[in-house]
């Protein structure tokens, strides 16, 4: 997951590069589409999961989640598209049906309605996957450049009116108006001989819990930052300090009041591991935990949530200092204070050495964690629910899934 953000884009897609950040100094194996991670058919997705060896969960899991769940999978044919996992915790609901694989995705916060990406074209349909309908056509990708008018990373504003996305720079479409707008252009180089190089390209993240803001992932030849976009006028508050920091391509979470947001790696290499936090209004970054070469102990950590009691949570481990980079490391689920040292707490037995991504329940109650079979794959894995509360089982949820989302 930790390579090159422009080999990432070249290689791939930006879409994937949003999950991939540019860490590693010794590269790990690139992460295969998501079309090749898994071989179950919709069948295999659908089926029971396998209970872990000498747990059992609950007898019931009716309400088991506080929302219904989305995320990607895939369909009988091997190609990606939108599920959503109910609130049961059990039924499954194919949501897409694409002859192309649907890649990057949002969900209305307001009535769950689904828009996504699928050959270079962004389309919506309703919560019950009717009314599919095409809202914006990127053209043909350039297979050689396909960074030019690539459509990518489209983002719902919280009131649902709005969703944001990337195509030759920062795009917004009003549903009302039926309309997009770009409002901040990439700026691409032309290398000759038919090869263009990005200087500086744009696409969103996360809204603020208001909808006054927008993290976005600026994408350089060699690297990736954050930034932070304030939709009423327009300014775009680049990051100040944090030098060494791997802030940016979606690993970012909002605090409660949008006054600032969370990031963090558990890796390091050309970029420090650690945990950061970044002011919304200066830019400014802070390091609250670090590790790279020069710390001891080396500090890693990956997915901080700031719940409503105040507290962090987030994973986390540390080892001497001296240790040579890492690209995988047994992550201790663990809850501090919100400076992300204080009052420190290991909540669970289990380490979680081959996470790929998390979704925090609202209250902190509980994480989903994808945990991937192989050490080789960097997206995705199989779907665990783990209460904070390390008393109660673990709970398999989906064999396989990613880009994992809350519905309304």
């Amino acid at each position: 997951m930790k390579r090159s953000f422009f080999a990432a884009i070249v290689a791939l897609t930006l879409a994937v590069l949003a999950c991939a950040s540019p860490l590693s100094g010794s590269t790990p194996a690139s992460p295969p589409n998501v079309e090749t991670v898994v071989a179950a058919t919709f069948d295999a997705l659908t089926a029971p999961a396998p209970t872990e060896a000498g747990v059992t969960p609950p007898p019931s899991t009716v309400g088991l989640l506080p929302h219904s769940m989305y995320f990607i999978g895939n369909d009988g044919a091997g190609l990606a598209q939108v599920y959503r996992l109910e609130k049961d915790g059990k039924t499954i609901t194919q949501l897409t049906f694409e002859p192309a694989a649907a890649e990057s995705y949002d969900v209305s916060p307001i009535d769950g309605s689904v828009v996504y990406v699928s050959d270079n074209k962004l389309y919506t349909v309703n919560a019950d996957g009717s009314n599919r309908s095409m809202i914006f056509d990127g053209g043909q990708v350039d297979v050689n450049n396909p960074f030019i008018n690539q459509v990518r990373s489209p983002v719902w504003s919280p009131n649902g009116q709005t969703i944001a996305f990337g195509h030759k720079g920062l795009n917004f479409y009003s549903i009302v108006g039926g309309q997009s707008n770009l409002v901040l252009k990439d700026e691409i180089d032309d290398a000759g001989n038919g090869f263009f190089v990005p200087r500086e390209m744009i696409f969103p993240d996360k809204y603020s819990p208001d909808g006054s803001k927008l993290i976005v992932t600026l994408g350089y030849y060699e690297g990736a930052s954050s930034a932070v976009y304030y939709v009423n006028g327009g300014a775009l508050i680049r990051l100040t300090g944090g030098e060494g920091s791997a802030i940016c391509c979606g690993e970012t979470e909002w605090t409660p009041d949008g006054s600032a947001f969370y990031s963090a790696n558990p890796t390091f290499g050309m970029f420090s591991a650690g945990l950061w936090r970044v002011d919304a209004a200066t830019g400014e970054v802070t390091a609250l935990l670090r590790g790279d070469f020069d710390t001891d102990p080396i500090h890693f950590a990956d997915e901080p949530f700031l719940a409503p009691d105040g507290q962090l949570y987030f994973f986390h481990y540390t080892m001497p200092g001296g240790t040579e980079p890492l690209s995988r490391v047994s992550l201790l689920l663990t809850r501090a204070g919100p400076d992300g040292a204080t009052g420190q707490t290991v909540l669970r037995p289990e380490t979680f050495e081959r996470m790929n991504e998390a979704l925090w329940a609202p209250d902190a109650s509980f994480v989903i964690v994808a945990n991937a079979d192989v050490p080789e794959i960097y997206q995705g894995g199989r779907l665990e629910l783990y209460y904070t509360d390390g008393q109660k089982s673990m709970i398999p949820l989906v064999p396989f899934g990613m880009e994992l989302k809350w519905g309304p």
